[in-house]
């Protein structure tokens, strides 16, 4: 690492935190049922919450013209207390995702006048600047589908916003590293073409962790290691949609089957890197990158499998859901180190 880009690499992992913030306040928030509470956006007046009765009750008034709380809440004894809840978690989400692009761009600019940045780096921090707009906008584009007639948002529009912050995430990293490790080295692309591989398959599977949760086809089948009934693959799946195609995009039994499908792909992608790495000769962060994946990867299997069995109690969704983010920094570092 050179000296000269310690703060830029700083800067750079700072955004990693936040955007891992973000994503655990976004699971809080999916979780406790909180994301349709602020039912429009504006860039600059929601950054504080109401600050008066009158503006709560406002507030809360305007809430109720939505499908939510007409189909569901209104049924509930829903209160002025219960909503001023469920609005923290959306407006903190949001209210982070403004930090993240303030923390971005001003530094940014001020790297860029002080030419802390070399063109490679300046290119990819752009790269980074579409996708945190991408990120908001998908945000609002799926908060939106929950304000129409359904009051649930579409589970491909959750997985498509949390998908794009997971890579967002895995791309900052990423330029870090760059910075970091700037030395290039021999690496062997047999070990490379695997994680890639199994990066591909963590991405995928963490898009049907967002069908999954837009789903909550956590919900049901809450056996393991067969779904229900002595079965492998639940009798539901072929019945629950017209073709297979749906059933395994839009049907909760077969959302839920492909998710623990592809939980055995990826742990066997990862244990073929491992052991086809021991044929290598790497070196310590090459070997520890691995081994930190092989434990993580693990990890989250354990987690997916109790949080199915215990129903997706909050605590335990939600550390399924933040370890994938460690599983996730682990892929990305181990692939940088066997790319360069």
């Amino acid at each position: 690492m050179k000296k000269e880009n310690k703060a830029v690499i700083i800067w750079l992992l700072s955004g990693c935190l936040l955007i891992f913030l973000m994503v655990v306040v976004g699971g809080i928030t999916r979780l406790t049922n909180s994301g349709l509470s602020m039912t429009d956006w504006h860039l600059i007046t929601d950054t504080l919450p109401p600050l008066t009765e009158a503006k709560w009750q406002e507030a809360f008034e305007q809430y109720k013209k939505f499908p939510e709380y007409q189909k569901i809440n209104i049924h509930n004894d829903f209160q002025l207390s219960d909503y001023k809840f469920i609005y923290f978690w959306e407006w903190f989400h949001r209210f982070i995702g403004r930090a993240i692009g303030m923390v971005f761009i001003i530094p940014f600019i001020y790297f860029l006048i002080r030419k802390r940045l070399d063109n490679a780096t300046i290119k990819k921090c752009l790269i980074l600047l579409g996708l945190g707009g991408l990120q908001g906008f998908f945000g609002w584009f799926m908060v939106k589908s929950g304000l129409i007639d359904n009051p649930d948002v579409s589970h491909f529009r959750l997985a498509l916003h949390l998908t794009t912050a997971f890579i967002t995430f895995a791309y900052t990293f990423w330029v870090a590293l760059d910075l970091i490790y700037p030395v290039k080295r021999n690496f062997e692309k047999t070990l490379r073409s695997i994680a890639r591989y199994a990066l591909f398959f963590l991405l995928l599977q963490i898009i049907y962790g967002g069908f999954v949760a837009g789903l909550n086809a956590g919900l049901i089948h809450n056996h393991w290691p067969l779904m229900s009934d002595g079965q492998f693959i639940h009798d539901s799946v072929f019945l629950e949609q017209d073709s297979l195609l749906l059933s395994f995009t839009e049907g909760k039994s077969g959302v839920q089957f492909i998710h623990r499908t592809l939980a055995y792909v990826v742990v066997a992608l990862i244990l073929f890197l491992y052991f086809k790495s021991r044929k290598f000769n790497l070196d310590y962060n090459q070997k520890k990158g691995i081994q930190t994946l092989v434990f993580l990867v693990f990890v989250q299997f354990a987690l997916g499998v109790f949080t199915l069995l215990y129903g997706v109690p909050l605590w335990l969704g939600l550390i399924h859901q933040v370890n994938a983010f460690f599983l996730l920094s682990a892929m990305t570092y181990s692939l940088h180190r066997l790319s360069k």
